[in-house]
């Protein structure tokens, strides 16, 4: 839940900086290799409510924010395109390969059990219109391609609630955030808050693939048409 005091700094769309929350630790010690997940998680966990129909879309095989979800929203689903996510075997090794088999073994049942798995593409969603509160989509945009991307931001304004949210997260330069209220008025969706692309000087940054990378986030509802 967001703290009242909080809400504003929360709902602005920026790029994700090193004096922002961060958690270490979201069911499992997350790894140092994952650079701005402590960040991503922290963040988007204050847009979660008891109440909420939620899904994490290409939610990951290992990735643990689909179970914290499963254990503080009402309902949750999560899909991802690998086959993996369909079996309970294939995701205890996936876990015991990313945070060691002591993970994978005390993992409660009920993580796995409390949520609703689907192997799907994001630009084809199995979900009837208007089924979900928040859909969380981490670290996943600047993976697609741009009509796929497109497609996707479609579907989710159509699974979305006419108050609900689309809370993002993507790496900077592989999607660029000057394009994002080009993308959204393309789409049935906008930005629901204030719209900041200035690069910080603090923002948080990887170079493990050569090039410099930062992290975007976003707060993102739908504008009433599609």
């Amino acid at each position: 839940m967001m703290d009242t005091p909080d809400i504003t700094a929360m709902m602005e769309s920026r790029y994700i900086r090193q004096s922002d929350p961060r958690t270490d630790t979201l069911v499992f010690p997350l790894p140092l290799a994952w650079w701005s997940r402590p960040y991503e998680y922290e963040w988007a966990r204050q847009f979660a409510r008891p109440d909420d129909v939620v899904l994490d879309a290409a939610c990951g095989i290992s990735h643990p924010f689909k179970f914290w979800l499963a254990e503080h929203c009402r309902e949750v689903h999560a899909c991802d395109w690998d086959e993996r996510i369909l079996s309970e075997e294939a995701i205890r090794l996936d876990i015991a390969s990313d945070f060691g088999p002591q993970a994978a073994h005390h993992l409660p049942e009920h993580y796995l059990s409390r949520i609703n798995l689907a192997r799907t593409n994001l630009a084809q969603l199995p979900y009837a219109a208007e089924q979900f509160d928040r859909v969380f989509c981490i670290s996943v945009l600047e993976h697609l391609d741009t009509g796929t991307m497109l497609r996707a931001f479609r579907e989710f304004a159509r699974v979305l609630k006419p108050d609900g949210q689309l809370i993002a997260t993507f790496d900077v330069p592989e999607m660029r955030p000057d394009l994002l209220e080009t993308i959204m008025a393309m789409t049935g969706l906008r930005i629901e808050d204030k719209l900041n692309v200035e690069e910080p000087e603090d923002a948080i940054s990887s170079e493990m693939y050569g090039v410099p990378i930062r992290c975007f986030r976003a707060v993102i509802c739908k504008t009433g048409t599609i």
